[in-house]
């Protein structure tokens, strides 16, 4: 009796696991596969017939590729930048939040609201923002420091770039780190305040220690999604001007589908981008698993 009560529960199981598997196996699983594979050809992604060429791909594109690197060099950059911006924007969000009397949830509603958007609709709306008004702002209120050309001059364009992911991405980890904060025991910040903390010290020494796991979550997040951009800048610049705001992901976009149809070239892209992302991930994970240890 007790093994067909536990094979039913293993059958149970099984029904509730399968489709998610299935799901992640066609959408995830197998593509990463097919284009581990389709790195080592020259497929075109047109033509039903490819050739195995071995290395070759990821050999030109160590040899000769200076689009690929300038683009990858500029990721580090944009990667650095959204890291720190979108952490900081969510954790005083999430503190100010926290700390209000009134109105949190109206607040958390109307912050995490941009995450809610499509990043790609977003950015357009920026990139209307950008050219037309803040131009007109300008003109009608002698506000010259908004008269730039926000999207067209790359020492502009990469502070435009990360304003946009800060805005439709901080409120996402501010969700996050209200959690924390929220988990943190009352009873200790009790008795910080009987000991006369301010709330500075209240924060630096209870609240800020007690959410570091929180920290882990939210970087390995932003670590990933900030590697992997693609819409923000496709809405916003498109890689320009002269490429010089190309990430990684628009130039494996334009190898695979735009100026030369090299799909197996661009899966080797992608490959080496994949390497780089879990290198980092890897490190990242060990180095915040032993501040936690330390804790």
């Amino acid at each position: 009796m007790n093994i067909n009560k536990k094979q039913s529960q293993n059958f149970t199981l099984i029904l509730f696991v399968l489709p998610a598997f299935i799901f992640f196996a066609a959408f995830k699983l197998i593509p990463a596969v097919l284009g581990l594979w389709y790195s080592f050809t020259n497929w075109n992604g047109i033509n039903p017939t490819y050739k195995i060429i071995g290395f070759e791909n990821f050999a030109e594109i160590f040899t000769g590729d200076a689009d690929f690197w300038r683009a990858m060099l500029f990721t580090l950059k944009y990667v650095g930048a959204a890291i720190v911006a979108l952490n900081v924007c969510a954790l005083v969000l999430a503190v100010l939040i926290e700390s209000a009397r009134k109105g949190r949830s109206f607040f958390r509603t109307i912050f995490y609201m941009p995450n809610m958007i499509s990043m790609i609709i977003g950015g357009y709306m920026w990139n209307f923002i950008f050219t037309q008004v803040l131009y007109y702002i300008a003109d009608n209120t002698g506000l010259e420091f908004l008269n730039k050309s926000w999207l067209g001059d790359p020492k502009y364009s990469f502070t435009a770039i990360v304003i946009v992911a800060v805005w439709g991405g901080a409120g996402y980890l501010m969700v996050i780190y209200i959690a924390a904060i929220q988990s943190v025991p009352t009873a200790l910040i009790e008795a910080a305040v009987v000991d006369g903390a301010s709330a500075f010290r209240r924060f630096i020494s209870i609240t800020l220690p007690m959410i570091k796991q929180a920290f882990t979550i939210c970087l390995f997040v932003t670590l990933n999604s900030a590697f992997q951009v693609f819409d923000v800048v496709f809405s916003l610049t498109g890689g320009g001007p002269g490429r010089l705001t190309q990430v990684v992901a628009i130039n494996i976009y334009e190898e695979a589908f735009g100026r030369s149809n090299r799909l197996g070239y661009a899966t080797a892209k992608s490959t080496i981008l994949f390497l780089v992302i879990m290198l980092i991930t890897l490190i990242q994970l060990r180095v915040m698993k032993k501040g936690e240890e330390e804790m």
